[in-house]
C-alpha cells in the first residue's frame, strides 16, 4: 500500500521530532507523516549519569506518543529503503509513502558486533559494561559499585559517536566513586581512544589533560578496541599507527562501541562516500536531491554529534524546508554550533561549546573550560527539563 504526504519525516528521535515540533507551527500537521517504529523515547544524554549511579535509568525514557505533534500522522514502524529518484520511502512492512519533501533523521547506528566478542560479552556480565544501550546502562553502575580494585579500563572508537565526550566522562565518575569508595589507591584506570587527542577543541584539550592526569588516568591515544575476550578479561587494542596489536588485562571494561551512518542510509542514493546523509553544511539541504533535508547523527555534517547541535540545526531545516515549498532563497544558516557537557566528577562539569571552525561559542560569562558545580547541575536538573518541556516542543 502507498500513501502520500507532503512532508515525510523519517525518524522520531530528538532531530525528528523537534523538526515536527517547529514544523507544525508553519504548516497543516496533516500534511506531516513522521515514520517512528519505536514508542518509547530516551534522553540519552543522562545515560552516563545513570551509568555512574546518579539517576536510575528509567528517569530518561518517555511514551514517543507524548512528544509527536497532535495532527501529524505517525506511522510506526522501520525504513527499509530510501528511493529519492521516485520520492519514496520503502517500509519494512512492503508499505511505501511518497513526498513531495524528506526530512532525514535517522540518528546513529550501534555497531556493536564491530568488537569481535563485545555482545557475548555483554550478555555475561562478566565485567563488561556500556552506557550506549538502555538495556546495559544500569551495568555500568554495578560494575563501578562492586570494583574492589585492580585494573578499570574505558574505551572510545575511532568512528564518530554520539556526544564525542561521553566515553571519558564515565572514567572521570568511576574515579571519583573509587576515592570515595575508598579503593583507588589499588586500582589503575586506562583511557584508550582511537582519536588523537582527548578532545577537539584545543581550550577544552588543555583543560581536560589537566583531568585526567590530575587523577592518574593513563590516557593512551589512537588505540582502538577491536576484540574482548571476556573469559580471559582480556581486550585487545590495534594501534592506528603502527598496526601493532596490544593485549590489556581488565577488571572491569567500559566500551563505547563504533558508531555509523544506519545501513538503510549507506545503501541509499542519499549517501555520501562516508556513508552519512550527504548535505550542504550550512543549509542543510541535499547537494543532489533539493526536496531531501537530514540533520543529527545521521548527516555529515562536520561537528559533534549532540542533541545540542540539533537544537541549532532543526529550526534551520525547517525555516529552508518551508522556504523551499513557497519557492523561496533558503536563507537560513547553520554555523555548525554543538555543546558538550563534560562531567569530570560528581559535582563538576565543563561546558564545551563550539562551532565549526573549533571556536568556542560559550553562552555564559565566565571562562567555561573550568570545572564547575553550576555546570553540573545544568547538565543533571536544567538541560534534561528544557529537552522534555521545551526543545522536543518546539519552545526553543
Amino acid at each position: 500500500m502507498q500513501h502520500h504526504y507532503p512532508v515525510v519525516i523519517a525518524g522520531g528521535g530528538t532531530a525528528g521530532l523537534t523538526v515536527a515540533a517547529h514544523l507544525v507551527k508553519s504548516l497543516d500537521p496533516s500534511r506531516i507523516a513522521l515514520i517512528e517504529p519505536s514508542d518509547r523515547h530516551f534522553y540519552q544524554p543522562l545515560w552516563t549519569l545513570v551509568g555512574g549511579g546518579v539517576f536510575p535509568k528509567e528517569e530518561s525514557v518517555r511514551n514517543e506518543a507524548d512528544f509527536i505533534p497532535p495532527g501529524v500522522t505517525w506511522i510506526q514502524e522501520y525504513v527499509s529503503a530510501f528511493e529519492p529518484d521516485q520520492n519514496r520511502v520503502v517500509l519494512r512492512n512492503g508499505d511505501s509513502l511518497t513526498y513531495e519533501y524528506l526530512v532525514v533523521a535517522l540518528g546513529i547506528q550501534i555497531d556493536w558486533d564491530k568488537v569481535k566478542g563485545l555482545r557475548e560479552a555483554l550478555a555475561e556480565r562478566n565485567g563488561v559494561c556500556s552506557n550506549y544501550s538502555y538495556d546495559t546502562v544500569d551495568r555500568t553502575w554495578e560494575n563501578i559499585r562492586s570494583f574492589k580494585g585492580g585494573v578499570a579500563v574505558f574505551t572510545q572508537p575511532s568512528t564518530p559517536i554520539k556526544c564525542g565526550g561521553a566515553p571519558q566522562k564515565i572514567a572521570y565518575l568511576a574515579d571519583d566513586y573509587f576515592r570515595r569508595a575508598g579503593v583507588r589507591d589499588r586500582s589503575t584506570i586506562k583511557f584508550f581512544s582511537g582519536s588523537a587527542t582527548i578532545f577537539s577543541v584545543k581550550k577544552y584539550a588543555d583543560a581536560l589533560t589537566n583531568v585526567y592526569r590530575r587523577k592518574g588516568i593513563e590516557a593512551h591515544f589512537q588505540h582502538e578496541l577491536v576484540e574482548i575476550n571476556h573469559r580471559q578479561k582480556e581486550a585487545v587494542f590495534q594501534n592506528l599507527v603502527s598496526g601493532e596489536r596490544v593485549t590489556v588485562r581488565y577488571d572491569m571494561i567500559h566500551v563505547t562501541p563504533p558508531m555509523s551512518s544506519p545501513d538503510v542510509i549507506k545503501q541509499s542514493k542519499l549517501a555520501a562516500s562516508t556513508g552519512w546523509v550527504e548535505v550542504d553544511q550550512f543549509s542543510l539541504q541535499h547537494v543532489r536531491y533539493p526536496n531531501v533535508f537530514a540533520l543529527g547523527d545521521c548527516s555529515n555534517l562536520p561537528t559533534s554529534k549532540t542533541g545540542a547541535a540539533i537544537r541549532k540545526q532543526a529550526p534551520v531545516v525547517v525555516e529552508n524546508l518551508v522556504a523551499a515549498m513557497e519557492g523561496r532563497p533558503l536563507e537560513a544558516v547553520y554555523d555548525g554550533y554543538t555543546s558538550c557537557p563534560l562531567v569530570t566528577g560528581y559535582g563538576s562539569l565543563i561546558l564545551a561549546e563550539f562551532d565549526y571552525q573549533l571556536t568556542p561559542k560559550e553562552s555564559f560569562p565566565f571562562d567555561q573550560s573550568r570545572e564547575r558545580y553550576s555546570m553540573y547541575a545544568l547538565k543533571a536538573y536544567g538541560l534534561p527539563a528544557m529537552y522534555w518541556n521545551g526543545m522536543l516542543r518546539g519552545r526553543m
